[in-house]
């Protein structure tokens, strides 16, 4: 210290801001000195990598388990790779870095990007509606699983025996019914199918853990109207799923930063351990094989090629509004290309991919057992994860370990995803107020969104709930991500204009997007987006639950859901056109199409070129209508003072003050 203050003062100031300057940043532009490149106020990342675990944890989620590989079987098996990569190629990895760039160059949520074009404001308010829907609905499946990871913590899991009071007689269980497990848990594999020859006489066979998930865990009713009595232990369980979201989220992206070190890696460990496991078991091969083996004909089908793009959309978060909230609070000149989006994107679908195996050869070691097809064992959605699955768990030795894990994997993968579309939701309430107070409490803005979203999630929790689940799942966020994302593209790409965006990713990165993503956010992504919408409306098909048809009045309301979000698009378009300033309707249009006048990126010093603040006039009007009637104000106060200088006080030789005006300062 004493060394210091010997310095002089300018010394002591360059090595205060030498010691204290952050490192140099990532993906700098090349021969530009190294700035403060933190967002003290609004904050960033504590590092790359917690950046790039969270959004694998966004992206790799509970549809990695059980949409992909039921998606897969569904629409010819490995034929339906040829379509999913190419999806992934040309829409997926594009959409996942124009999101990426989009929101780290403004360092704002999905709500405060679209200053790009105020007018297209309704995108982000239906990003948020999305994220909601998701947010709500997400966390019931969490809950459940958070259900069966505590009753796995057993000598004999429950699902295991059709001799429990809400069993009934079409219940065969596939071990055998009066099989015992010791205390050390031996293997169950010798105790199976010891009613083979029952089982051959029954029409329907229902296995024991089918008749756990209606019967006991949802207890579930007849229609979707009838919601019945809430289930007080999944009403526990969601309670606790999302104090632990709210928990990890205390501190915003410096709490969770550090929780995603866990969440998003530990799922690949366990997915290791039941892959090793699974191949070695007896019928394993054949699984896999149903798996992998390609109906080439199927590729024709257009309902495959929207099945490989939702479940893009669906699995990498495009049109969420979550890639844009956590790309927010990036340091300006990450490198968003490199190693966040391609890396990002592969990882979540080889993940998919590796999840697939895991499944199917669990379900191929099921169906050598049933001596059943492995189609009639697979099931879709919940189904896979809380049926299909629980029964083959039971074949296992050690089955509650074998449990045990499954489920906390499950927890694990859905938590990473939670996490990211409360952070979508509250980023987007914090940016779109700004007052010092919120952003000092954000926390309080945690706390009221988590309290909110376990309120509009009770009802789930009913009889009935799993109707609503499922309803929600297969409207609120499907074709709506489809409109959202084709819609982005044209803002950004032909309103706002694509030389500008080109200009800000160089300007940001240091060079520019390769040619590849140009050609594919101009022409590419938005054709084939938009013939997945006319190929999803024209092949729709309503909802169903097993054997339950889901009445008029209920896809009537999931119609609502998935309008909901599209809506707020035209309608503040129209809200923003009307209150444009502007003699006609063509000039309110296009004041309406301008990128407001503080889009750019957040910090001072890195608006440089076309977004530096100069005094010339060419410029004046680019600067927010809030500076430039200061900037009058200060024209007027030193034309004032200029009078008053020129107005010269005369002193007579009497002593007397004569004041006049003269108009020559030199007079």
């Amino acid at each position: 210290m004493c060394l210091v203050q010997l310095l002089h003062p300018l010394q002591q100031c360059y090595l205060r801001n030498t010691l204290t300057s952050p490192a140099p940043r990532n993906g700098a532009v090349p021969g530009e000195p190294v700035k403060k490149d933190e967002n003290s106020r609004r904050g960033n990342w504590g590092n790359q990598i917690e950046f790039v675990l969270t959004s694998v944890g966004y992206a790799v989620g509970l549809g990695n388990v059980w949409r992909f590989p039921y998606l897969c079987y569904r629409n010819g098996g490995g034929a339906f790779m040829l379509p999913y990569f190419i999806m992934l190629v040309f829409c997926g990895i594009p959409l996942f870095f124009l999101e990426l760039s989009f929101g780290q160059f403004a360092s704002l949520g999905c709500l405060g990007v679209w200053k790009i074009s105020p007018m297209f404001k309704g995108v982000g308010y239906g990003m948020m509606v999305v994220s909601t829907y998701i947010g709500i609905y997400y966390n019931v499946v969490i809950c459940i699983a958070f259900y069966y990871f505590f009753m796995s913590m057993t000598n004999l899991l429950p699902w295991t025996y059709c001799n429990n009071p809400w069993n009934t007689p079409d219940c065969s269980g596939v071990v055998g019914s009066g099989a015992q497990l010791n205390g050390s848990l031996v293997n169950v594999t010798s105790n199976l199918i010891a009613g083979a020859s029952e089982m051959v006489n029954r029409t329907k066979r229902t296995s024991p853990s089918e008749e756990y998930w209606k019967h006991y865990v949802l207890n579930i009713s007849d229609d979707i109207g009838n919601f019945g009595e809430v289930r007080l232990p999944i009403l526990g369980c969601l309670a606790v799923s999302w104090c632990v979201v709210f928990l990890c989220l205390i501190r915003g992206v410096k709490s969770s930063g550090k929780v995603v070190y866990f969440t998003a890696t530990f799922p690949y460990v366990v997915l290791t351990i039941l892959f090793i496991r699974g191949i070695t078991l007896d019928g394993a091969i054949n699984g896999i094989k149903y798996y992998l083996t390609p109906q080439w004909q199927k590729v024709l089908d257009a309902k495959v090629w929207g099945d490989a793009a939702s479940q893009i959309f669906y699995s990498l978060g495009c049109a969420w509004g979550g890639l844009i909230t956590m790309a927010s609070y990036n340091k300006f000149h990450n490198n968003c290309f490199r190693l966040d989006s391609i890396i990002i994107s592969i990882t979540n679908c080889a993940t998919s991919v590796y999840a697939g195996f895991v499944i199917f050869s669990i379900l191929g070691f099921m169906a050598h057992h049933l001596n059943v097809p492995v189609s009639e064992v697979a099931d879709h959605g919940p189904g896979l994860a809380f049926v299909a699955y629980p029964e083959a768990l039971t074949l296992l030795p050690i089955s509650p370990l074998w449990s045990l894990l499954f489920f906390f994997m499950l927890i694990l993968l859905g938590l990473g995803t939670q996490f990211c579309l409360l952070e979508t939701l509250v980023t987007a309430i914090v940016d779109e107020i700004g007052t010092d107070w919120i952003i000092r409490n954000k926390t309080i803005i945690t706390l009221s969104v988590a309290v909110l979203g376990f309120l509009l999630g009770v009802p789930l929790t009913t009889r009935a709930g799993i109707y609503w689940l499922l309803l929600m799942d297969n409207y609120a966020a499907s074709f709506s991500l489809v409109i959202i994302s084709c819609i982005m593209c044209i803002c950004i790409m032909y309103v706002y204009g694509h030389r500008n965006y080109f200009k800000d990713v160089e300007m940001m990165l240091g060079f520019p997007p390769p040619l590849f993503f140009k050609v594919c956010w101009r022409f590419i992504s938005p054709v084939i987006i938009s013939f997945i919408l006319i190929f999803t409306v024209i092949q729709y098909k309503p909802i169903t639950y097993n054997d339950y048809i889901y009445p008029r009045w209920s896809l009537a309301i999931g119609f609502a859901m998935a309008l909901s979000s599209v809506i707020c698009i035209p309608i503040y378009a129209l809200y923003k056109i009307s209150r444009s300033p502007g003699a006609t309707f063509r000039e309110r249009l296009k004041f309406a199409c301008q990128a407001h006048p503080k889009w750019g990126p957040a910090l001072q010093e890195h608006r440089t070129g076309r977004y530096a603040p100069m005094a010339s006039e060419d410029t004046v009007e680019a600067r927010p209508l809030k500076e430039k009637e200061e900037q009058k104000e200060e024209q007027k106060e030193v034309e004032k003072e200029r009078k008053e200088e020129i107005s010269l006080t005369i002193q007579g030789s009497n002593g007397s003050t004569n004041t006049h005006n003269n108009p020559n300062p030199s007079a």
